[in-house]
């Protein structure tokens, strides 16, 4: 159990998920206020929206990037491109504080020197999950994940390298960052659906981004 509903009693606290994967508990709190901001910009430049998946579905959770590089994904397959296929303009860049974050979690979780390019930003509603994937489309997996939660809570899913493999169930809260890498940075992970909730600066909705090194 993790203090009160959005989780302030475990803040500086580290949690080994692997043997090179980590929650930092409340680790982005220190920057909250400039990553808001910095979220704002983003979606004001680069909404969020839907994306299709190769098969036709339309996904959970609505999405948008920043960075030299954005994650996307239609008929065609997954991919990342430099560009917003919606308005065909560069990604927004990536703001001063989530880069900071970036570097700062990943030293902490033993990944000193990291420099992400892309940052891959979701928005969950309730009842909205992500299904057990891997993150394999990034052109080198020698550098870690960092994902970050805001808002509302969620429960994560870390399996193992197989997508049978059992799943353990992280709480998540708001302010609290996760890092792979290394002989974990290619195991499942995903989010079960959310429960309904509000969050006092974010009201009922959690949002969650991931950066990494993809070029």
């Amino acid at each position: 159990m993790i203090g009160d509903l959005f989780g302030t009693a475990l803040v500086g606290h580290r949690e080994r998920l692997g043997e090179q994967a980590f929650v930092l508990r409340g680790f982005a709190l220190a920057n909250e206020a400039e990553l808001l901001l910095a979220l704002a910009d983003v979606s004001a430049a680069a909404p969020f929206r839907r994306l299709v998946t190769p098969g036709g579905l339309t996904m959970s959770a609505a999405m948008t990037n920043c960075g030299a590089l954005g994650w996307t994904s239609d008929r065609r397959g997954y991919r990342y491109a430099s560009h917003d296929p919606d308005s065909g303009q560069p990604w927004p860049a990536m703001p001063v504080a989530m880069l900071a974050l970036a570097r700062e979690a990943a030293s902490e979780a033993g990944f000193p020197g990291f420099v992400p390019d892309a940052c891959l930003i979701n928005r969950y509603l309730p009842g909205t999950r992500l299904s057990l994937h891997q993150d394999r489309d990034e052109r080198s997996h020698d550098h870690p994940i960092v994902s970050v939660s805001l808002g509302i809570p969620a429960t994560f899913l870390f399996g193992g390298h197989r997508r049978a493999d059992k799943a353990a169930r992280i709480p998540l809260v708001h302010g609290d960052v996760v890092v792979w890498g290394g002989v974990d940075r290619l195991r499942f992970h995903g989010v079960v659906p959310l429960k309904p909730a509000r969050h006092p600066l974010l009201g009922e909705q959690r949002i969650n981004f991931t950066l990494r090194k993809a070029g």
